[in-house]
Formats: structure tokens, C-alpha cells, sequence
């Protein structure tokens, strides 16, 4: 059976897998992505990587790049906490080094891809992921492939508007549903990190209650707008905040049930991401099998 490496590049680990084409995890390894993380020194960190996870039975790479890839998945754009990266080649690097055929794309749409493929989303071929982290990502997976649109910059769901006049974003937009419900805004907003207002939630403190209710109105809200125009069957919510869910996905969905048309909504499903943080690692070979 033919095998492929799914590598996951982030700002201060590299994880790679190494697939079976049924998504069998053969080996796995994690490195620290090089300091400073220029994109000649991160290239030489994932072929040795590649090498040192059994790399040479493999058919082909696929990897997740913190950041914008280009239509063709040659072409890390930019990547967001890595020193120097603009329009950077990584694909044909990759091969130049490994002689294996290389796909990339942003690491929200490979833990997209990987939820569709092995997690929550596997019973569904139209969904949407939104990750909630230091940012809010997002991958659209429209008849069981994914969605990345004009020059693959599509799926960037956490940069919608929410309230026209809420806090700037780094796009340019203001009031996006990123500065509502990234590890940022909850910071902002309560003084308190995500985790803290999960145990305080869970030991019944009413502050924290009250928090996760209006952070589910606030997702609710900007999920609706979504829903509106892609009719996902499922939405699945990762990243860290994710633990938390159980605080907030009931208000979450009570704001979708009354913004919504049951005709737009009908059978869908909110649900917790099932991968963790391998959810980009396994879409990365998805990626790479096609």
C-alpha cells in the first residue's frame, strides 16, 4: 500500500507522519522548528525529519504552512511566526531535496481536511472548521473536497465581520469574529485565560458561566452568517478553546436556531474536533494522496 508523509509546520515544532493511504500512522516524530525559523533552515530541518521518519518509503509530501499557500499548493505566500517567509517555494524546494512530489496549503485547511477525513467530519462530505486559537482559522470542505477558491485564499472564516465597529484586526477588518473569540479577545474581555474560565465554568463559578454564554451568542452570530451561505451538514470547532465547548455550544447553537432558516440548518451538526493537534499533520497526507 502506497505511503506518503503528512508534515505539520508550526512556529516552534515540525510534526510529520508517515500514512498509509487508508490513514494508518506508521511513525511519527517531532522536531523544534529552527530558530531563527528562516525558510532555508526549516527546509534542511523537514528533510532530515523526512529521512528520520522513514521518508524514503514514501511516495509523496504534503504539508500544512502556518499561512497563505497559493492555488497550485506550491507556494507558502507568507507564514505567520516564521522569520522571512514571503512567496517562498517550499514545494519545489522540498522536491529538490527529496526527490518526492510536494503539496502544501495553509494548516487550518490541512486540519480541515484532516477532520473530514479521519474525525469529526468523516460522516460528512460538506462542513466547515473553524479553529479557535491565537487566531481563528478556517477550511471549507464542499462535496467531501476542500474549498480554497480564488488563488486559494478562500476559507479565512475567522476575518468575516461581526460588529462593524468592534476592535481593529490585523486584516484590516474591524470587529471580525476573530477578535471575538480568539485566545486575544477572551484575555481582553475577562483578564483570564481560555483554561482558567474552563475549570472556574466547571466548578460552577457564574462569571465564568455568564462568559461562555455570551461567547457562544458571539460564535452563534458569526457561525449564522456562514451557515447562510455554504449549508454546512456539520461544523466542526478546534484549537484550544475547543475544551470548553461544553460552556458554550449549547448558546452557540440556540443563537444559530433563531438567526437561521430551518431550511438552511436542516440536520446540522456542531461538533467537537476529534484529532487534536495531529488534525494537521493527517490532512497534510491527505493531501499529499489527493
Amino acid at each position: 500500500m502506497p505511503q506518503v508523509m503528512g508534515i505539520d509546520l508550526g512556529g516552534t515544532a515540525i510534526k510529520l507522519g508517515r500514512f498509509l493511504e487508508d490513514g494508518t500512522c506508521l511513525q511519527s516524530i517531532t522536531v523544534p522548528t529552527p530558530q531563527p525559523a528562516t525558510p532555508e533552515a526549516v527546509v534542511e530541518a523537514i528533510a532530515d525529519a523526512i529521512l528520520a521518519c522513514g521518508g524514503s518509503q514514501a511516495k509523496a509530501i504534503g504539508l500544512g504552512t502556518p499561512g497563505p499557500a497559493d492555488a497550485a499548493g506550491r507556494i507558502a505566500k507568507i507564514a505567520i511566526n516564521l522569520s522571512g517567509w514571503k512567496d517562498v517555494p517550499l514545494a519545489d524546494w522540498l522536491e529538490a531535496k527529496t526527490g518526492l512530489p510536494t503539496i502544501i496549503a495553509n494548516d487550518a485547511n490541512c486540519a480541515g481536511l484532516g477532520e473530514a477525513w479521519l474525525g469529526a467530519g468523516r460522516r460528512f462530505p460538506n462542513l466547515i472548521l473553524l479553529t479557535l486559537g491565537t487566531g481563528v482559522g478556517g477550511a471549507i470542505i464542499l462535496d467531501g473536497k476542500l474549498f480554497t477558491g480564488h488563488q486559494g485564499a478562500a476559507g479565512e472564516l475567522g476575518l468575516i465581520a461581526l460588529y462593524p465597529d468592534g476592535p481593529e484586526c490585523n486584516s484590516g477588518n474591524r470587529g471580525s469574529l476573530e477578535q471575538h473569540v480568539s485566545i486575544q479577545a477572551i484575555r481582553r474581555r475577562t483578564g483570564l485565560e481560555p483554561e482558567e474560565l474552563g475549570q472556574r465554568a466547571l466548578a460552577g463559578d457564574r462569571f465564568a458561566l455568564e462568559f461562555w454564554e455570551s461567547y457562544g451568542r458571539d460564535l452563534g452570530i458569526g457561525l449564522a452568517s456562514l451557515i447562510y451561505i455554504l449549508t454546512p451538514e456539520a461544523i466542526v470547532i478546534g484549537g484550544g478553546i475547543s475544551a470548553s465547548a461544553e460552556f458554550f455550544f449549547p448558546a452557540a447553537m440556540a443563537e444559530i436556531e433563531r438567526r437561521v432558516l430551518p431550511s438552511s440548518r436542516s440536520g446540522l451538526q456542531l461538533l467537537p474536533a476529534e484529532l487534536g493537534n495531529q488534525a494537521g499533520m493527517v490532512g497534510a497526507a491527505k493531501l499529499a494522496l489527493g
